[in-house]
């Protein structure tokens, strides 16, 4: 008789089908296969007469197909070995990451804050890193103001860049017609992205999962093509030109004699200009993290939370869902629209080909990848993604197949992102003892 630890292992182990692993495998190959043909094997080239000739890359077919069956293969094993098992095995260092991120956040939030303070002070840093940072922190605020509507208050939302493209357009207008600065017309950005954010809330106040988001991304695009027909307001597709820079408190950031750097008494810098306005972005963003966390700790964020976990329990307790709904697309929009204002300072120009549905999409991917509702984590897959772009911008057409297999391969082992953070703000740490008088039937 076989001894009992024998046993307890061998019921531990499942078994595993390898003719069933095999068919899953090659059937992904060949799905992929079909796939690669038509985008990977086959390449157009002008012949010269306006004639396109075809040349084929089946080797690139074969090594698509070989990888998709070896990882599938891998992938199932995997899966079947360790399932039930998975905290002490391959997702385990990811496991403890992430526990050690959410216990240290704040001296990471601290660290990182200092970090981006003094970046444009540091012995390596340079002008393109200092763009590149505020490039990030664009994407940081963006992926903040879109938490508190998908990962706060649970709304699946698709159509975020139409408020990011309300912001832009509407400090671009009161720039150009009306002579506002920067700092008159960013409050009327965020007001007037706010007020679309409630015109968006009050048609999906019935809509859920699938049709929540048809319907976002409906709103995206009606607010695109706006801007794209409404050519008296709006330029169309020839966009709006000459926006205003931001200024120093009324002072000009120019080599002019009235200019900062002239009343200064240094040499005038084309940098100086960079670095402010990352200075600016970075304060934007700092400002949407200090509100997000102010609210989840009042009673709307806390309304905000009880309607992501179930919208049927939240109104059992008298939440009222058309307030709690509104005032999360209006919160959000409302960053939203603070970083459309700066990214048109910031440009100078801006064209309806700069709010596609292919920006929400990737706001909404640094929402999900850093953790939806965890602020640090949306901050360090906006790092990573924003970052990760740059570092792969060498590799042209391959780029977006790594970060596609990047994102794939997180969510098969962190399904709630990177730093995934969903714990009430509103919890009871200690056990508390209850009188045996309260529990008694009708009290208790």
């Amino acid at each position: 008789m076989a001894a009992p630890s024998a046993m307890l292992d061998r019921a531990a182990s499942p078994t595993i089908d390898w003719t069933e692993l095999a068919k899953d495998a090659v059937l992904a190959a060949v799905i992929a296969g079909l796939l690669a043909l038509p985008f990977v094997g086959l390449e157009t080239y002008d012949i010269g007469g306006g004639a396109l000739g075809v040349r084929s890359h089946f080797d690139r077919v074969a090594i698509a197909v070989l990888a998709v069956l070896a990882g599938r293969f891998a992938l199932q094993l995997s899966y079947r070995k360790y399932r039930g098992r998975l905290p002490g095995s391959a997702a385990a260092p990811m496991v403890r990451l992430a526990a050690w991120g959410s216990r240290h956040a704040p001296a990471i939030t601290i660290v990182g804050i200092a970090f981006a303070v003094a970046l444009p002070f540091l012995p390596f840093s340079s002008r393109y890193l200092v763009d590149l940072g505020t490039t990030v922190l664009i994407y940081v605020m963006l992926g903040w103001g879109l938490n508190i509507v998908v990962g706060l208050a649970g709304l699946l939302d698709l159509g975020y860049v139409a408020f990011y493209a309300v912001g832009a357009y509407t400090f671009a207008l009161l720039a150009r017609d009306l002579g506002f600065t920067f700092w008159e017309a960013l409050p009327f950005a965020g007001l007037v992205a706010a007020s679309f954010g409630i015109l968006l809330g009050f048609p999906v106040l019935r809509l859920r999962g699938d049709y929540l988001a048809i319907v976002t991304l409906a709103f995206g695009e009606i607010i695109r093509l706006v801007i794209t027909n409404w050519q008296s307001l709006t330029g169309g597709p020839n966009g709006i030109g000459g926006i205003p820079r931001p200024s120093f408190f009324g002072i000009p950031l120019t080599a002019a004699d009235n200019g900062l750097a002239a009343r200064l008494g240094i040499e005038f810098s084309p940098t100086h200009r960079i670095v402010f306005l990352f200075y600016i972005i970075l304060a934007l963003a700092l400002l949407t993290n200090w509100v997000t966390i102010r609210l989840r700790r009042l009673p709307i964020g806390r309304a905000w939370e009880a309607l992501r976990e179930d919208e049927v329990a939240c109104r059992a307790l008298g939440i009222n869902i058309t307030t709690t709904k509104l005032t999360a697309f209006a919160t959000g929009a409302m960053f939203g629209g603070f970083a459309g204002a700066f990214f048109a300072t910031r440009q100078g120009f801006i064209s309806p080909e700069s709010f596609t549905f292919q920006e929400s999409a990737l706001v909404l991917a640094i929402v999900v990848l850093g953790g939806m509702g965890s602020q640090l984590g949306v901050a360090l897959a906006a790092l990573t993604m924003i970052g990760g772009f740059e570092l792969f911008r060498g590799l042209e057409q391959y780029r977006m197949l790594v970060f596609g297999v990047a994102m794939v391969l997180l969510m098969i082992w962190r399904p709630r992102g990177l730093i995934g953070h969903r714990a009430p703000t509103v919890f009871l740490r200690h056990a508390q003892a209850i009188s045996s008088d309260l529990v008694k039937e009708g009290h208790g």
